[in-house]
């Protein structure tokens, strides 16, 4: 079964809700029925990473109307997104995780921010947790943020604290990133930038996308409009050796490529003595592989530096920290850690 090229009639027409799927057969089974509910005229698209699970029988059998579209191997989440959204002409593209259930009227605020002004490429919805949903879930909450440092952060997550929604981050605004989990982007945009950075693999490539954007003249923004819920850990649980190796190696890459000229350097090196610090707290808890995921992160970045450099010298101009959206010039490690600072509110964030 091949894309469907003809539009679908309806509110959100011009949109496309591309799953991105390895191995997920059961959260499709779950999640798709809600999808396919409240998608409001959207085409909605299976990529499959060369899944081996029954993943296409399952959608051959209980899905027939979803397009879909079967990529060779499993090209990670970077450059399976940038595969599959090479291959949708819809001016209006979501990434949805597999592992997200929508909620009805979810798309069309996202899809009316967007059309409404020409400056925003890109918005997530309200971003709960599904396990209990009057809390925030750790990917993407009330919309990102980052402190100078590049850690990123949320409205209703600080770290590992989350915050009960209450309605106090309702109110659209524009953010430094907006989640990978439920992102909606305009194709030109997407197409200007090239995607996602396929160097990541995963983890933090959202950010990054997102930073790029802002460099290139565009902004971001969340919306309280519109909300979904995200079990979170579908692929990598968060102790997972394997994802602390991302998030360490991309959030150097990250920074590295991202920032300033005048803000490079010192806040790279403050990086480099908080992983090393990080690194020792989990020696001392016992998280043995985790201390190594973070000595081969720093390896990793280092061995790859010409790469990095290239992409750095390639992405200019790069915005200064009082003119991007969503920046806290503070260090959210030192409020946090130090200060007891447990909530967004107590960082003098407006």
């Amino acid at each position: 079964m091949g894309p469907n090229t003809a539009a679908p009639a309806g509110a959100c027409a011009d949109v496309a809700i591309v799953i991105l799927n390895w191995n997920g057969a059961g959260f499709l089974a779950r999640f798709l029925p809600g999808v396919l509910a409240h998608a409001d005229g959207a085409r909605v698209i299976v990529a499959d990473n060369a899944s081996t699970d029954d993943s296409i029988e399952l959608l051959a059998r209980d899905f027939p109307t979803v397009e879909l579209l079967l990529l060779d191997r499993n090209w990670g989440f970077c450059e399976g997104y940038n595969q599959a959204l090479a291959q949708v002409d819809s001016d209006f593209l979501v990434l949805l995780n597999s592992d997200v259930e929508v909620t009805l009227g979810w798309l069309r605020p996202l899809r009316s921010l967007l059309e409404a002004n020409p400056r925003i490429a890109a918005v997530q919805p309200k971003i709960l947790a599904h396990a209990d949903p009057t809390l925030f879930e750790y990917a993407g909450a009330g919309g990102g943020y980052l402190d100078r440092l590049a850690y990123p952060f949320c409205r209703g997550r600080l770290f590992d604290t989350l915050e009960k929604d209450l309605g106090q981050y309702d109110d659209p605004r524009p953010v430094a990133w907006a989640t990978g989990a439920c992102l909606m982007v305009r194709r030109s945009a997407w197409q200007a930038l090239g995607g996602l950075e396929p160097a990541f693999f995963a983890h933090m490539e959202e950010i990054d996308f997102c930073w790029r954007l802002q460099n290139a003249g565009h902004e971001v923004w969340y919306h309280g409009g519109s909300a979904v819920q995200h079990v979170g850990g579908g692929t990598l649980h968060k102790t997972n050796p394997r994802k602390t190796y991302l998030n360490f190696r991309n959030g150097l890459a990250l920074l590295y490529k991202n920032a300033a000229p005048g803000e490079l350097y010192g806040p790279m090196f403050q990086r480099l003595v908080l992983d090393g610090v990080a690194g020792l707290r989990f020696i001392a808890s016992g998280q043995v592989g985790d201390f190594w995921a973070v000595l081969r992160a720093h390896f990793s970045f280092y061995g790859s530096f010409r790469y990095w450099r290239k992409k750095r010298l390639a992405a200019r101009p790069h915005l200064r920290v009082r003119d991007r959206a969503g920046v806290y010039n503070g260090s959210l490690v030192w409020a946090y850690f130090a200060k007891g600072k447990r909530r967004f509110s107590e960082l003098g964030l407006k």
